[in-house]
């Protein structure tokens, strides 16, 4: 249970320091390779797939942290129950479109990966290279789930209601600040 808990709280973030880690330092070794007139002709290809993977997983630790990309204007006008109804709704329709996301985009990627086609520098399957989407979406389900699972409860009085917009952050973040 401890395993399947640390996995919950630590996954994104550690697939993320991976990612960019790797990225990072890949593309300072090709930066200083070509300072000394040598170069390497898979370290951009690795780069741009690491990059690619961290955008995808990077959305799933945005909806776990609730810090994902949103208009907030409806957030502002509305209290309560009301501001919780339209988060949900909010939640429900992304959760809609991360499963489409995802069993399209895992269509796409067996079909790549059943094609043979492989990337020019590395010769990885581009599936591979594609899988980064429905694995982002799944991930970011996963989270929307966990979410929803949380605003129901809030809704019907299992939980303290709480809905913060991007205002309430700022306002809890400037009285911490000044602490």
């Amino acid at each position: 249970m401890n395993i399947i808990r640390a996995i919950d709280r630590r996954l994104e973030e550690v697939l993320l320091v991976i990612f960019s880690t790797t990225m990072v330092s890949v593309i300072f070794l090709q930066v200083a390779m070509r300072v000394s007139g040598n170069s390497l002709s898979w370290s951009e290809e690795l780069g741009r797939y690491c990059f690619i993977w961290l955008v995808y997983i990077g959305i799933s630790y945005g909806v776990k942290k609730q810090r994902h990309i949103k208009v907030d204007v409806m957030l502002l006008l509305l209290k309560g129950k009301a501001k919780l109804m339209l988060a949900i709704i909010s939640n429900l329709l992304f959760l809609v479109f991360s499963l489409y996301v995802v069993f399209n985009g895992y269509d796409i990627a067996s079909q790549l990966l059943s094609f043979g086609q492989k990337s020019p520098a590395l010769h990885i399957p581009m599936g591979w290279v594609y899988m980064a989407t429905p694995v982002g979406f799944a991930l970011t389900a996963i989270r929307l789930i966990q979410n929803l699972f949380v605003q129901f409860r809030m809704l019907f009085g299992k939980k303290e209601l709480h809905v913060e917009d991007e205002r309430d952050r700022m306002q809890k973040q400037e009285g911490e600040d000044e602490s």
